[in-house]
């Protein structure tokens, strides 16, 4: 069995320079498929005419941003220039979204330093017109911590509203267990079973029921230190978004979103500051295409320029 997969593409340097050189985008540049569905830009969220230049004055009805905590451009940063970025980015996202329209933002909370930026950035939020719709929670399935404190297991996501969306209530793979909820109905007593649409439960706040990605898993894509399962982000945008409509991700890493939103009819505008993480996005949609595969699991997207190493 084939077993080639990267490092992490932010921390080994002299990879990067070997890889750069593959990259079809540069700053500033954006790749349009094919179909003329989706878009990849290698742009600055925090720079409107980037964004302006991008939407070329579409309006999205979704948005789903995974920024990477407390690091611009791979650099660490103090916590207000942190979220001082922020701001710009959520600024720019307001302005490219319809009326009526989602946004999510994935965020993390370090619990050795005062939980930032979680709180932080909620608080931040408080300063746009959006509304707070819902606090998630991901359990990932393996954790960090030591001994001597809770394993650290969950991934945050925070949901908030422009206008009044739509919203489509999807169902989990878990069979509903518990019975014993009456309530009257057409003068007559049911239970919480006979009157659901559904044997499933739906999913709440907390989700349970979804594979933190993994080595082992088709979707895959060694190198990105930050990647989303598909199975979170479908279930985004089939409950906040219709087909044909246009979902927009500043943070593309893996392109996760774009590929989630090929899978399920929507378009997609996304960009990254990073050559790299754009070149991954933009092969990981032809290689959907091209072989019906997700991702590259123990591979990678530059196995033909670099050789299988293992």
């Amino acid at each position: 069995m084939k077993n080639d997969p990267l490092p992490r593409l932010d921390q080994d340097s002299s990879l990067r320079q070997k890889l750069l050189p593959f990259c079809r985008l540069q700053p500033g540049e954006i790749w349009q498929d094919l179909t003329g569905q989706h878009k990849v830009g290698c742009l600055d969220a925090a720079q409107p005419a980037s964004m302006t230049r991008l939407m070329a004055g579409e309006l999205a009805q979704l948005a789903i941003h995974d920024p990477p905590y407390n690091l611009i451009a791979f650099q660490e940063r103090k916590l207000a220039e942190y979220i001082d970025w922020c701001r710009q980015w959520v600024r720019h996202t307001w302005q490219i979204l319809a009326e009526n329209s989602a946004f999510y933002v994935w965020l993390g909370a370090d619990q050795n330093h005062h939980f930032q930026p979680l709180p932080d950035f909620m608080v931040m939020m408080r300063e746009f017109e959006f509304t707070p719709r819902s606090f998630l929670t991901m359990r990932n399935q393996r954790g960090y911590g030591t001994q001597k404190n809770w394993m650290a297991v969950r991934q945050e996501l925070l949901y908030y509203v422009k206008g009044e969306p739509p919203f489509t209530v999807n169902y989990t793979d878990i069979p509903k267990i518990l019975r014993g909820y009456y309530k009257e109905v057409n003068g007559k007593n049911t239970e919480n079973l006979e009157r659901s649409r559904s044997t499933n439960i739906r999913p709440g706040n907390v989700w349970v029921d979804i594979q933190q990605v993994f080595y082992r898993m088709e979707e895959n894509v060694s190198g990105c230190y930050a990647q989303k399962p598909l199975a979170a982000l479908e279930r985004i945008i089939k409950a906040s978004s219709k087909p044909g409509d246009l979902v927009v991700d500043f943070f593309s890493h893996s392109g996760g979103t774009l590929i989630a939103a090929e899978l399920n009819e929507r378009r997609c505008f996304t960009t990254d500051i990073d050559p790299i993480y754009c070149e991954i996005t933009i092969r990981r949609l032809e290689h959907l295409r091209a072989t019906g595969k997700r991702g590259w699991q123990h591979g990678h997207p530059f196995e033909q320029e670099l050789g299988w190493r293992n």
